[in-house]
Order: structure tokens, then C-alpha cells, then sequence
């Protein structure tokens, strides 16, 4: 059977896992299974921004990725950037098997702010649906209560749902019909 598989870099408290598999598993309709913590790939850290290249993360999820699994998400508590951003909740690959989201831009925290569990652990279902909503083949929604529409802050991030916008299930359903027509991909 096909799984979403989590995978944490480092450690990652089980409490902010949990909503995350309960969340995907509504919005994606797969099961989804933790996978053991993995070690941050060597090289990724980027001393002079003091941030962790995604890039380098992403192909360490590849690397490990199960044979059974239809996607893997890697969960971070590291700040990410990609080489033509300067930072970013996370990365995906378009229509690939692996994303991956930080959990540092997330938290009140970052931003001086006293700490707000229920909001961090909101935000970080709504990353984790974007991210693998990308690795579906979904692009940025032009609704900015969808997860899937872009963020470039925070506000962004509080105004999305952690779901899809109606057109946004449409186009994932629509690909995932294709897929098992196609491949024969099981899906429950």
C-alpha cells in the first residue's frame, strides 16, 4: 500500500507529528507513517546566512526514500533557503516524490512574539498540505484562503486553511484518477 512517509531532520517534538499525519491524511486521503530521524546532510548548513540549504534536504529525502512511498516529507526546526530566496517554509519538487517544510519561521518565536502552540501547529499543517500539494502537481492558488496560495510571510500563512480550495481537490483528484488509470497507483 502506498503511504505518505514523515521524516524528521534532527529531533522533532512527536506533538507537533502527530497533527501533521492526522491532517495529510484527511486533505491526501493516503496513510501516513513516521520514518526514523535522519541527520542533517552534510554541507547543507550555509555558515554566512546561518540557514540549511532545502536543496541538499530534499536530496537526502530521495536517498532514503521507502519503496512503498507515494511521497516523503522531511520536517525541519532549521531555517531553509533555496539559492534565489532567502528563505522559505519550505520546498517541493513539482510533480517528485519529496518536499520538505521548516518549522523555525513557524513558531511566534521567530518573530518575538510570545509562544502560540495551537497557532505554530496550525501554520505547520498548512506548509505541510502546500508543500505536498506541489509534489501532486498543484500550483499556486490565486485563493488565499487555499493552501495552496503563495506565502512570502507569515500573514500570508495565517490567512490560508489547512485544506484545499474546491478547484485546488478538483485538480488533485482529477491527477490522482489519471495516475491510477495510468499506473495503477492504489489509493484508499
Amino acid at each position: 500500500m502506498n503511504s505518505i512517509y514523515l521524516i524528521p531532520f534532527g529531533t522533532i517534538d512527536p506533538d507537533v507529528i502527530a497533527p501533521l499525519e492526522v491532517c495529510l491524511w484527511q486533505v491526501f486521503g493516503y496513510d501516513v507513517k513516521r520514518l526514523p530521524a535522519l541527520a542533517e546532510p552534510e554541507g547543507a548548513f550555509t555558515p554566512a546566512t546561518g540557514q540549511w540549504n532545502s536543496t541538499l534536504l530534499l536530496k537526502e529525502l530521495l536517498r532514503v526514500k521507502p519503496t512503498d512511498a507515494v511521497r516523503v516529507l522531511g520536517i525541519t526546526e532549521h531555517d531553509l533557503f533555496i539559492p534565489m530566496l532567502s528563505f522559505v517554509f519550505g520546498h517541493a519538487q513539482l510533480n517528485g516524490p519529496a518536499a520538505v517544510i521548516s518549522l523555525a519561521r513557524l513558531r511566534q518565536e521567530f518573530y518575538r512574539l510570545p509562544v502560540n502552540p495551537a497557532l505554530f501547529h496550525h501554520r505547520a499543517m498548512k506548509e505541510a498540505v502546500h508543500e505536498l500539494g506541489h509534489t501532486f502537481g498543484l500550483i499556486h492558488c490565486a485563493d488565499t484562503r487555499c493552501s495552496m496560495s503563495l506565502s512570502n510571510g507569515i500573514r500570508q500563512v495565517d490567512q490560508k486553511e489547512a485544506e484545499l480550495c474546491t478547484d485546488c481537490s478538483h485538480l488533485f483528484e482529477s491527477s490522482m484518477e489519471h495516475n491510477r488509470r495510468t499506473n495503477g497507483m492504489e489509493r484508499i
